[in-house]
């Protein structure tokens, strides 16, 4: 059976996760800014609601939200995560992702399953980013097997698991598979999708820090297999 198989993952018993969504309610909640929350709601293309709270707030009042808490085990965290994404306003998912973010190297291949669920739900790039680049990308590094998930990604309906794909490599530098990446961008390169074509150029992009003549030779290669999007994206730092 597949470590990522479809379905809404049961919400783990969690004393700590009871203790932090308390808090982070509380104190989330009483710092709103209603007229900013519209602003914010609107530049999101009103995929959620939001409570007004700037990144650099948020993050100040995340801290005090975790003060004296002890570090979450990997129950703890899909607890929180799950139930940050059943609240309406984005900020609570935002607070989740920089959890999962901050301990995700104690976290086994058995954490996918949620991830690919937060992924999945309520989706947009201001999660779906994050979470790839740095949730699954950590979790493939340290356990290559999971490789076949994102091959199965890779191949699905739903273009935020496509790009999900794409871009869990984007932090790897030398350590990228290659084949995997050239493979991915290959087999989606006309998707009809923005956010996929875009993703196939940034995962090209970013690899091309690390080796840019590589770059320049696939895109030469096969640019015409690729969207005109995507390759712009792929050489814009580079050139042809």
């Amino acid at each position: 059976m597949s470590v990522t198989a479809k379905g809404v993952p049961d919400v783990p018993h969690s004393p700590l996760a009871d203790t932090v969504l308390e808090r982070l309610t509380s104190v989330y909640a009483a710092a709103a800014d209603p007229g900013r929350a519209v602003s914010r709601r609107a530049y999101m293309r009103d995929v959620a609601p939001f409570l007004g709270l700037t990144s650099p707030d948020r993050r100040a009042l995340s801290r005090t939200v975790l003060a004296g808490m002890p570090r979450p085990d990997e129950r703890d965290l899909a607890a929180i995560a799950l139930r940050c994404w059943r609240l309406p306003e984005r900020e609570y998912p935002y607070f989740a992702v920089d959890l999962l973010r901050r301990h995700v190297t104690k976290c086994s291949s058995g954490l996918l399953p949620v991830v690919r669920h937060l992924l999945t739900t309520v989706p947009w790039w201001d999660t779906v980013d994050p979470l790839s680049a740095h949730v699954v990308g950590g979790l493939v590094a340290a356990d290559r097997g999971l490789t076949a998930e994102t091959d199965a990604w890779i191949e699905d309906a739903d273009p935020w698991l496509v790009r999900a794909a794409l871009l869990h490599q984007l932090r790897y530098g030398q350590g990228t598979d290659t084949g995997r990446l050239f493979g991915y961008c290959l087999r989606r390169g006309g998707h009809e999708d923005f956010f996929v074509r875009k993703a196939v150029g940034w995962c090209l992009r970013e690899y091309a820090r690390t080796d840019p003549d590589a770059v320049r030779a696939f895109v030469a290669e096969n640019g015409r297999r690729l969207a005109p999007l995507s390759v712009r994206e792929a050489l814009r730092n580079i050139g042809p």
